[in-house]
């Protein structure tokens, strides 16, 4: 189903979540070969977009905007404790081409917190619903959505509270990861409280945290959500989107990953090569190789040297460098 906006969001079309560090343009690309309906960006400060692209100084806001057409419908997820701020910034942000938006009430880093947003939020729902509103106005109606924890910490969930004031302020979904703020990740996902707040609004409901096979994600559908957010589950097997599409299809889910994730390691690297802007990181090596470098560790759990692969890419100084190491470990590979 779509919403009146034309967002796909259902159990047929899963999303991406926003990861801070990971859900760039050339992951996000990767996702969506791989079957994601929707992506979100990394989480982007309200402030700080309004201030990057008024004073048209790029940087690290213009880079988390990147993006190309391949790369649609996306989700700009912004964090802001101001509702003058965050109602600027999706304006600012639709002057540029940007359609749709989330609202961060749910990350707990100390640096979000201490400038009243992220979870910080969720211990001020008058707040809360005051910023939920300003963005739901200033992006239109059925474009902007909210994502959520139960609250800050055990003996606090105020999500269902929350849920319905932003739902009659104007939010078109909502993104619930059923754990409080103070946990983390870690601890269990309280999946009874996707049932509750699915029966609780009548917008959709999408469900997100501790998806990290098809099985699960399925299974997380019989809560009554409308769809589901794979997160941490998309890391190092980009490939879960489709199983989780075959499984709804009615077919067995593939394999995971083709040749312990090789696969996946050497298209997101040729996309990141062409996708990212060209600038150079820490001595000198290419920002997109340097990502690589990081990534590459979760791509290849399976793979039976992954210790030495790791080694001697860290040695890596250009992508010469990379694909001549990835011929030396991977020679049945295709590297067109």
């Amino acid at each position: 189903m779509k919403l009146p906006s034309g967002l796909p969001v259902g159990p047929d079309a899963p999303w991406l979540a926003p990861l801070a560090g990971f859900s760039d343009l050339p992951f996000r690309v990767l996702c969506r070969e791989n079957g994601a309906a929707v992506a979100c960006t990394e989480m982007i400060s309200a402030k700080g977009l309004v201030y990057s692209l008024r004073r048209k100084e790029g940087g690290a806001t213009e880079n988390l905007l990147r993006t190309v057409p391949e790369d649609t419908p996306l989700v700009v997820q912004l964090f802001g404790a101001e509702p003058d701020f965050v109602a600027v910034a999706a304006r600012e942000a639709a002057g540029r081409g940007f359609v749709f938006f989330d609202l961060n009430m749910g990350c707990s880093v100390p640096k979000v917190m201490k400038t009243g947003a992220g979870a910080a939020l969720l211990r001020d729902p008058d707040r809360a619903a005051a910023v939920g509103r300003a963005l739901f106005r200033s992006a239109g109606e059925g474009r902007a959505g909210c994502k959520l924890r139960l609250g800050p910490e055990a003996g606090s969930s105020v999500y269902l509270y929350l849920a319905r004031r932003l739902e009659d302020e104007g939010a078109a979904w909502l993104t619930l990861h059923p754990r409080h703020a103070r946990q983390g990740f870690t601890g269990s996902a309280d999946y009874a409280a996707l049932e509750k707040l699915a029966r609780s609004v009548s917008i959709p409901v999408l469900a997100s945290g501790d998806l990290f096979s098809a099985e699960e994600a399925v299974k997380r559908l019989e809560t009554g959500v409308s769809g589901v957010m794979f997160g941490r589950g998309a890391l190092s097997d980009p490939g879960i989107f489709r199983r989780y599409l075959d499984l709804r299809a009615g077919h067995g889910p593939g394999e995971r990953g083709g040749a312990p994730g090789v696969d996946f390691l050497l298209r997101h690297a040729r996309l990141a090569r062409s996708l990212s802007p060209e600038r150079k990181g820490r001595g000198g090596v290419p920002f997109s190789l340097l990502k690589i470098r990081s990534v590459a560790p979760r791509y290849l759990r399976a793979f039976p040297d992954v210790g030495r692969f790791r080694s001697a890419l860290a040695r890596c100084a250009d992508w010469d460098d990379f694909y001549a190491l990835a011929r030396e470990f991977f020679s049945d590979s295709d590297f067109g």
